[in-house]
C-alpha cells in the first residue's frame, strides 16, 4: 500500500519546547487523527510536513516526496492545507476569492468551489470580514477540496464550532477519502470528532509521540478496570498504563492481554484512554 505520509525521527526545537523522535507512516486512503493538549506541538508537526518550518532532524515524505527536495513546491498543488484561523483578505467576497484561486491552483474547479459554497450555505458576495468563525471555517474548507488535493492537512478545523457544524465539516472528510487515492491528517483536541472520524490516531504529548496506532486495534487492546484500591494495586505493573484513584477506588488503564483472566476488563473511550495515559506519564 502506498503512503500519504512517512516521518522518520522527526525533531524541531524551540526555546522551551522540543519535538523529539516523531515517526510513523499514513497508508494512502486513511485519515489521521492528532491528538493532544494545547502546545504538545500538533501544529508545529504540521508546518514541518507543509515545509513552512525547517526540522532539525529526520526526515519527511509527503505523497512519496521529500519535503525538501526540489519538486516539492509543486507537488503542494496536490496538498489541501485548512488551519485553524482562515486568512483571506478582509473586503474580499467569497465570489472574487474564487478568481484569486483560480489563478493560483492549476487543477482549480471552479464548480467544484460553487457548489460547497451552496452546500454550506455561504454567501458569494458577502465580505469575509463579515463571516461567523464557522462561515470561515467553511470557506477554507471548501477553497483546500477545489483543487483535486490528494491530502488534507487540517489544523483545528472544528475548534469552537457548535456540534450541527462540526458534524457537517466530518462527513465532507469522510466523503472525501472514499476515493481511497486521498488521504487526511487532522489535528484536534475534540477526540470525540476524531473517534468518530479516524483510521489511525497520534497522540502528542509535551513533544513526544506518545502512541501511534490503529483507532480500532488500539481501543480493542485496551480496556478499562474500575476497582477498589488493593485490587488495583495487585494488577501485574506491565498492564496498567495509567491509573485515576478517587474516594471510591480505581479506574485503570489496562493492556487487556496482561490482565488476569478473573479480572472485569471494560471497554474504554478514546478519550478516557488518553486522558488516564496522560496520568500515567505523570507518574514516570
Amino acid at each position: 500500500m502506498n503512503s500519504a505520509l512517512e516521518l522518520n525521527d522527526v525533531s524541531k526545537h524551540y526555546p522551551g519546547f522540543s519535538l523529539e523522535g516523531v515517526s510513523f507512516t499514513l497508508p494512502q486512503g486513511c485519515i489521521l487523527g492528532l491528538v493532544g493538549e494545547n502546545g504538545a506541538g500538533k501544529s508545529t508537526l504540521i508546518r514541518l510536513i507543509m515545509g513552512a518550518s525547517k526540522r532539525e532532524g529526520g526526515s519527511i515524505r509527503v505523497l512519496g516526496q521529500e519535503v525538501d527536495s526540489e519538486g516539492f513546491c509543486d507537488l503542494k498543488q496536490e496538498v489541501g492545507v485548512v488551519l485553524d484561523e482562515t486568512h483571506f483578505p478582509e473586503g474580499l467576497t467569497a465570489r472574487q476569492m474564487e478568481r484569486v484561486l483560480r489563478g493560483t491552483y492549476s487543477n482549480w474547479q471552479p464548480g467544484v468551489y460553487f457548489d460547497f459554497l451552496s452546500r454550506f450555505e455561504l454567501p458569494p458576495d458577502k465580505p469575509f470580514r463579515d463571516f461567523s468563525r464557522g462561515m470561515r471555517m467553511k470557506l477554507g474548507i471548501a477553497a483546500a477540496l477545489s483543487h483535486e488535493a490528494r491530502l488534507l492537512l487540517l489544523d483545528e478545523p472544528t475548534g469552537g464550532l457548535d456540534p450541527m457544524v462540526r458534524d457537517e465539516i466530518l462527513e465532507v472528510f469522510s466523503e472525501f477519502t472514499r476515493d481511497e487515492s486521498r488521504s487526511v491528517l487532522i489535528s484536534s483536541h475534540i477526540v470525540s470528532d476524531l473517534e468518530k472520524l479516524c483510521d489511525y490516531i497520534a497522540f502528542l504529548h509535551k513533544g513526544r509521540l506518545l502512541f501511534f496506532e490503529e483507532k480500532d486495534a488500539l481501543k480493542e487492546s485496551c480496556g478499562l478496570v474500575v476497582c477498589g484500591r488493593a485490587q488495583g494495586e495487585a494488577l501485574p505493573r506491565g498492564a496498567v498504563l495509567g491509573c485515576e484513584t478517587g474516594p471510591y477506588g480505581m479506574r485503570c488503564l489496562v493492556r487487556r492481554a496482561l490482565v488476569p483472566r478473573d479480572v472485569e476488563v471494560e471497554p474504554v473511550g478514546l478519550e478516557e484512554l488518553i486522558l488516564l495515559l496522560v496520568k500515567g506519564e505523570k507518574e514516570r
